[in-house]
């Protein structure tokens, strides 16, 4: 092509400044298709984005009308039809990341739109660009209280979040990896740093049980804030499962142990008499006592001797022999007749023994007397 605008453009002595490839230019719309955006540079040129260059990263360009400003980057200088050949995908890339980057080291919480799951968290959308939600950045309500942490169930339960969206905030930003990382964890702690603010360590609350996992349950109290009681928190006696104490729907009252920015930690035996105080009263050592086995364990056995205070019978103290297992001689869910051997009531240990009751001592072999032969 001879003599087109371009080259002349150029051949004006610096009236016009003509922008290159690569860079970012301002323009106007001046006409808007499903394929094809033309747009107005300075009055003094005019540009085209198409195809595959129209996906803005961004966002802001999805509804274009007559008359918006938008920015581009410069393709070509000069296509077939003697227009700049430009790019949202790019300029909108550079966006997009520049506004996560500003989130980054904002306090602003923005929404983020799950598109899949997978085993360590949620693919999500922040505008356009693409991010990643780890499971350990949810916040309680959203994460998978699965029992023994297995894998497919835990994904199961992600999978039901798909197409909702989360309020997020932007932890890790790394555009040339094009790593986005969001925290929901965060994002709810400073929504909820006023709340909690109400309420300090040792104040008693009221709540329902929302959730029971094998380490502990979780408790509902105030205007949507969420605490969790430790499986040594619920009561005084040993707990082998919290199922076996409080269920969910379950209304309780505990007290707050411990507050470390959004995460509250309740104790709800803290608000039950410390039955240790009086076990003297019911308990003294040498005394025998009936007991149920509740748990055996390599070690020995744990013995209920009554609805507060739980017993333990060290395996050396079930026979005077060399056990494989406390289970050669006790069955767990079985009474038998224990000695009580110690207590212990600051330790909250109280221990027992069956072998003494039921069982001699070995002897020990007698040897006889050396002699010496009497000579004459």
């Amino acid at each position: 092509m001879t003599d087109s605008l371009m080259e002349q453009l150029l051949q004006q002595p610096g009236s016009v400044a003509v922008p290159a490839v690569g860079d970012t230019i301002e323009a106007m719309v001046i006409s808007s298709a499903k394929n094809e955006v033309h747009v107005d540079i300075n009055g003094f040129m005019t540009g085209v984005v198409r195809g595959p260059e129209l996906f803005d990263e961004s966002g802001e360009y999805s509804n274009l009308k007559v008359g918006d400003q938008v920015t581009a980057s410069v393709l070509e200088l000069e296509n077939e039809t003697g227009e700049l050949e430009l790019s949202f995908r790019q300029a909108g890339h550079k966006k997009a990341w520049e506004k996560l980057n500003q989130l980054l080291h904002s306090t602003e919480v923005v929404s983020a739109v799950i598109v899949d799951a997978n085993k360590g968290g949620l693919i999500v959308r922040i505008g356009r660009v693409a991010g990643f939600l780890p499971v350990s950045q949810l916040s309680v309500e959203h994460y998978p209280r699965v029992e023994g942490g297995n894998k497919n169930k835990i994904l199961e339960r992600l999978a039901q979040y798909v197409s909702e969206s989360f309020l997020v905030k932007v932890i890790d930003v790394a555009e040339a990896e094009e790593k986005l990382i969001v925290s929901e964890k965060l994002a709810r702690a400073e929504q909820q740093q006023e709340k909690i603010s109400q309420y300090k360590v040792g104040d008693m609350v009221e709540g329902k049980i929302t959730g029971v996992v094998d380490f502990g349950a979780f408790v509902e109290f105030g205007d949507g804030l969420e605490g969790l009681v430790h499986i040594s928190e619920i009561a005084w006696q040993r707990i082998d499962d919290p199922k076996d104490y409080v269920k969910v729907g379950d209304e309780v009252k505990a007290q707050i142990i411990s507050i470390d920015d959004s995460k509250i930690s309740l104790s709800m035996r803290n608000l039950i008499k410390d039955p240790w105080t009086i076990v003297a009263e019911k308990y003294t050592v040498g005394e025998v006592v009936h007991g149920k086995v509740l748990k055996i364990n390599p070690f020995g056995v744990f013995v209920e001797l009554d609805s507060d205070i739980h017993g333990l019978a060290h395996i050396s103290e079930l026979s005077y022999r060399k056990l494989s297992s406390p289970a050669e001689v006790v069955t767990e869910g079985q009474d038998y007749d224990f000695k009580i051997i110690s207590i212990e009531p600051n330790k909250h240990r109280l221990g027992l023994s069956y072998k003494v009751l039921h069982e001699r001592p070995k002897e020990s072999p007698v040897e006889e007397p050396v002699t010496e032969p009497v000579t004459s």
